[in-house]
């Protein structure tokens, strides 16, 4: 097996997470978070941690989770312009995930104190299917295998944005004149979308929104009227969102909600349309009914897969290198 300790990361639009694992099995430590505007690249935001944050030390290994499509070795971030060759980072043994294929890792590792029910029974242990808006919108489902879970990726943020009666389809008439041409789910479901929400719903009612509100802005305004329609709105569309990909998953085993936007009102999405929309079928409410939906608190869960992949990956090759 590589040498310890190993380098995890989760990369996303906005964020680089770093942490080191120093044992298998244990939880990343020493974690830092980098803003990643502040960087040229991901080698460069590497060094920057293991410089800064890690002491100098040579990971032995790493799992690195990005926001966006991966091919083999190669990544292609979606809302930051970094890209380039795992290979580059210069540590001995890498591997790749998307940052929600990592959160889907993560499930089976976490503890009763990283989630909290959002409707539904008690999770399964069938199919999973885990998704969050962040800076963009991130899907991904985990399979149960012969040899333990399987995570499969998907861009599922970028399917069209899910509208369920004529109000969403005014909204969504008013981000069109707002310059989007196709309303994808990420536009309106994401931190970025949040605030495009927001000036949307202005125009749909007629009133005139603050210049640069915020995503973090908006949630912490309750008492503003425009700015708690934004939050129902959301809460309501995602819930659809979420019950498309439970049926296209078919996630018997629980639907997550990871992300960062959520974590931050968890009373508002509980009181919010979240779960009957999510359960709003008219052919497969019983179905979706039946299914647990969950969101994640974690602070740091996307490491959590990172390091869980990580050692499943090298305990897979040690077995199978020549003795």
């Amino acid at each position: 097996m590589a040498e310890l300790p190993w380098l995890v990361a989760d990369v996303g639009g906005t964020n680089a997470r770093f942490g080191l694992v120093t044992a298998p099995g244990e939880a990343p430590s020493q974690v830092a978070v980098l803003a990643g505007a502040d960087h040229a690249s991901l080698p460069d935001a590497v060094a920057a941690y293991l410089a800064d944050h890690a002491g100098g030390v040579r990971p032995g290994a790493a799992c690195v989770a990005v926001a966006g499509p991966i091919g083999g070795d190669s990544y292609q971030l979606t809302n930051l312009p970094w890209s380039g060759s795992v290979g580059d980072l210069g540590v001995p043994y890498a591997v790749l995930l998307n940052d929600f294929e990592a959160l889907a890792v993560s499930l089976p590792h976490l503890g009763a104190d990283d989630l909290v029910g959002l409707g539904g029974p008690v999770p399964g242990d069938g199919i999973k299917a885990v998704l969050g808006p962040g800076t963009g919108l991130g899907v991904a489902g985990l399979v149960p295998g012969d040899h333990g879970w399987i995570p499969v990726p998907g861009e599922g943020g970028h399917v069209s944005v899910p509208v369920h009666d004529e109000r969403e389809q005014e909204i969504v008439a008013a981000l069109r004149e707002q310059g989007l041409r196709h309303v994808e789910a990420e536009h309106v479901l994401s931190g970025p979308g949040l605030a495009r929400l927001y000036r949307a719903l202005a125009l749909v009612n007629g009133a005139a929104p603050e210049d640069g509100m915020t995503a973090s802005e908006i949630v912490a305004r309750a008492g503003d009227p425009l700015c708690a329609e934004t939050v129902d709105v959301f809460c309501a569309m995602l819930g659809t969102f979420a019950g498309n990909v439970a049926l296209t998953l078919g996630a018997r085993g629980g639907v997550y909600i990871g992300g960062g936007v959520l974590p931050r009102i968890v009373d508002r999405v509980r009181a919010s349309a979240f779960r009957r929309r999510f359960a709003a079928s008219p052919s497969m409410s019983g179905y979706l009914s039946s299914i647990a939906t969950t969101l994640i608190v974690a602070p740091q869960p996307a490491l959590t897969g990172a390091a869980a992949w990580l050692t499943q990956q090298l305990s897979r090759r040690s077995v199978y290198e020549p003795a």
